[in-house]
């Protein structure tokens, strides 16, 4: 009786071993599911009301923390800056030169930090039930734009103080471009964010990598 493998072999077509298996999206790279997302809002609200919490859980200072930061780099910026290398600031207050300049790069590096590890550090949910995954980095953007209106108050706060003594300040037309560069820094720290995310689920280093390289 001849041997079964040898047999198959025999029966198989030439062109049949050798085969390739393409995987290829169902959809368009460029269809993001927004109505599924807003489906799933209430999800959202859930991660960012879990981040939340365990961010500022078990700190001394609390919600504290929504004001230090800026505040210590403007300091930093103004000792360094201004003090030391003595850039002119054109005849702003130092202060709320550096505070108004950290703003925007702040808000970058925050959604560029925190999307950064996003796969890495939900393996255990995505693994386990369908959801968009969008609404992961989303819930850590909402967060972080919580912690930009705290400090714009803070900011427009330290501005009011500077033109009631009397400092040569004139905002124009400009100010209203603010909410299309607040997108833009967003937008730029997610896309690269997410990048990231995915080639940290292989190489973990790049965690790390990430918060040397920003900074």
């Amino acid at each position: 009786m001849p041997d079964r493998k040898n047999l198959t072999m025999q029966t198989q077509p030439e062109e049949a071993q050798w085969w390739t298996t393409i995987i290829t999206p169902r959809e368009k790279w460029y269809r993001l599911r927004l109505k599924e997302l807003w489906e799933y809002r209430q999800l959202v609200w859930l991660f960012v009301r879990r981040d939340f919490v365990s961010a500022y859980k078990q700190t001394i200072l609390g919600y504290f923390w929504f004001v230090f930061p800026p505040i210590l780099s403007a300091l930093a910026s103004t000792f360094f800056y201004g003090n030391v290398i003595s850039l002119p600031t054109d005849g702003l207050p130092p202060f709320l030169f550096y505070m108004s300049g950290t703003f925007m790069f702040n808000i970058f590096s925050a959604c560029f930090i925190n999307t950064s590890n996003i796969f890495g550090e939900n393996a255990s949910i995505f693994g386990k039930v369908y959801f968009p995954r969008l609404t992961v980095p989303l819930a850590k953007v909402l967060i972080y734009l919580i912690n930009v209106a705290v400090q714009f108050l803070l900011f427009i706060g330290f501005l009011i103080y500077f033109i009631s003594r009397g400092a040569d300040i004139c905002p124009n037309a400009w100010v209203f471009m603010l909410p299309v560069l607040l997108l833009m820094a967003v937008f730029i720290g997610l896309g690269p964010g997410l990048i990231t995310s995915a080639m940290t689920a292989r190489y973990r280093d790049l965690g790390r990598l990430v918060t040397f390289f920003t900074t």
